[in-house]
């Protein structure tokens, strides 16, 4: 719908298997033929990942998104959060608008130990939290540069008074904050900002932060501003870029036809204006239009944000209101 109000543009679409479907059907969640396609397309729109009851051996889930952010070094997780309506808050009664951005390091923290392996046996297992110089730099001057473009703020969030990780992590921070004088900066422990993103979530411009902080606190996000389903997202790197909603497969509702489409209709605009192009970014700017203005009417959604309308009927809002 948004291609044919375009003007000199126009998309190809290649599907590829992956997630824990296609390891049931092929024993490999993300074939090699999938990952070369990804690598070879300009974007990757990737739907919703996870089927809980589909597990290694190790006991953890298949994640095969976490895999093509490694592959591909897609380095900045980008979770925008912003309330359209405060019918769909739990802090509805706030009157104060709610619109920042949540950039979480994708590729090293606490995640780097997630395909560490123990025996049946084990009396004691350890995680390594990774820390690097070179992975901390880019995702702060991407942060920065993000916030150069909307309120010229920029959150740290750590635990710098505990783990010399984090402490490391913070002096990174302050060295490249240098580098952007017009950028207001703040620096909070990951507890206080749990509390200040419920007591004053309207305060935060940009928030960047470790690879497991960051997946937690974008949750807690997305909570405050209607849940998953209104929760996109965006792996980001230098030459490559996924995006998909936040959310997992729901599989307790799978073709029930109620699951939210906004978080993956908010990911493709994020695609859009990732690819850069005049018209492409005018079809990012069409799509958000649309969402925005069908968002002010609490009704016309699906049943997670107080709605009653089907997927299909939202979606189909969407494309009525594209202008």
């Amino acid at each position: 719908a948004v291609q044919t109000r375009l003007e000199g543009v126009r998309f190809q679409f290649t599907e590829y298997p992956c997630g824990a479907g296609e390891y049931l059907r092929s024993g490999d969640p993300l074939p090699a033929t999938t990952l070369k396609g990804c690598g070879d397309a300009d974007a990757i729109l990737l739907g919703a990942m996870g089927l809980p009851n589909v597990r290694w051996p190790s006991g953890t889930e298949m994640a095969p998104q976490i895999d093509l952010r490694e592959q591909l070094d897609l380095f900045a997780g980008v979770r925008p959060i912003r309330l359209y309506n405060a019918a769909h808050s739990p802090l509805r009664d706030r009157g104060k608008p709610i619109d920042f951005v949540i950039y979480r390091e994708n590729t090293e923290g606490l995640f780097f130990s997630r395909k560490n392996t123990y025996g049946k046996d084990a009396l004691e297992v350890r995680d390594t939290l990774r820390i690097s110089r070179r992975a901390s730099e880019r995702l702060f001057r991407a942060a920065f540069r993000h916030a150069q473009r909307r309120r010229n703020l920029v959150t740290l969030v750590d635990k710098a008074n505990v783990l010399p990780s984090m402490a490391y992590f913070r002096s990174i921070f302050d060295r490249i904050s240098n580098e952007f004088p017009g950028v207001k900066t703040e620096r909070v422990y990951v507890d206080a900002a749990s509390l200040y993103l419920v007591q004053r979530p309207e305060t935060f411009d940009v928030i960047v932060t470790e690879n497991m902080f960051g997946d937690i606190l974008s949750d807690l996000a997305a909570g405050i501003v209607g849940g998953m389903g209104m929760a996109p997202s965006g792996d980001i790197g230098d030459h490559h870029a996924v995006f998909q909603p936040s959310h997992g497969t729901a599989p307790d509702i799978a073709g029930m036809g109620v699951a939210n489409p906004i978080a993956t209709i908010v990911s493709a605009a994020m695609m859009l204006e990732w690819l850069g192009h005049p018209e492409t970014l005018r079809g990012a700017r069409m799509i958000n239009s649309a969402v925005e203005r069908l968002m002010t009417d609490p009704a016309f959604g699906t049943p997670d944000i107080g709605g009653k309308r089907t997927t299909g009927d939202v979606g189909q809002g969407v494309i009525d209101a594209l202008e």
